[in-house]
């Protein structure tokens, strides 16, 4: 079996995931590649065949994927072909989002034969409660890239069936995590909710500051902004991924959830991409 081309997946509301894919994809470094951006639309897959490389990258939202893209890749479908799967979260916990991906790509007649989990900034990072500000940064983006060139080495030349040499992804190496920070983190995020404190439904808008530009309209990935009514939010749609509050030029949006305070406390160090072959 010979790789020809690659396929490119990814739902990336605030650009981290989208960055990753991209890099991963460079260091592949075939030069058919589709991509399919799922953050705004579904997208009408037609089979994948066996000679394509299919590279799925995903955020991680409260440490699973988001509803919202799964339910985009309905169709996605294949007969045995190679998958990467990687999943980017902000620098607390991914869970059992990469799990749930390699579960939802076998099912869709994929074998997992690479999997990684890269650290991008956080929804809720902000100027004064920085979460994995910037990231992915350069370092992040070159891992990505060797990460890519490591899986064209894996594919060059293989002649036996994908089934051979999927990974088992539950053995992909944690990151260090220190347990003082996250005993606190999970101690206080306990308190606050035994006192009720409610986490915001919507971001908030600062009417004084929106000019009405339609940037929040075009920015969120489930239309839960209308044009003309920019300053509402339908909560019913909103994913809290934060899209339009970091695309607002004018800053009249922000998402005051109690946790970013958390968060930002308690998970000052930078945790470590990892992959698995």
């Amino acid at each position: 079996m010979s790789i020809t081309d690659v396929h490119l997946i990814y739902f990336s509301p605030t650009h981290t995931s989208r960055h990753v894919g991209e890099a991963i994809v460079r260091g592949i470094g075939l030069e058919k590649v589709r991509v399919s951006d799922l953050t705004y639309s579904s997208i009408d897959f037609s089979e994948i065949g066996a000679n394509t490389l299919t590279v799925v990258v995903l955020p991680v939202y409260a440490g699973h994927l988001p509803q919202l893209a799964v339910l985009r890749m309905a169709g996605l479908r294949a007969a045995g072909a190679p998958a990467v799967a990687v999943v980017v979260y902000g620098n607390r916990a991914y869970e059992k989002s990469l799990v749930e991906l390699n579960a939802f790509l076998n099912g869709k007649g994929f074998g997992v034969i690479a999997a990684g989990t890269f650290v991008g900034e956080h929804s809720y990072s902000t100027v004064s409660c920085p979460i994995a500000s910037g990231r992915p940064d350069k370092n992040d983006l070159e891992e990505a890239t060797d990460f890519g060139r490591r899986i064209r080495q894996k594919v060059k030349n293989r002649v036996v069936t994908v089934a051979s040499w999927v990974v088992d992804v539950s053995r992909i190496r944690r990151p260090y995590q220190p347990l003082l920070p996250l005993f606190c983190f999970i101690y206080e995020a306990a308190r606050l909710r035994k006192r009720g404190r409610p986490m915001p439904a919507t971001p908030c808008v600062d009417e004084s500051l929106c000019t009405h530009c339609g940037r929040c309209v075009k920015t969120c990935p489930n239309n839960a902004i209308m044009k003309g009514d920019e300053c509402h939010t339908i909560s019913e749609r909103c994913i809290r991924c934060c899209a339009c509050v970091k695309g607002c030029p004018q800053k009249a949006r922000c998402f005051d959830s109690p946790f970013a305070v958390l968060l930002s406390k308690y998970f000052k160090r930078q945790k470590q991409n990892r992959v698995i072959l």
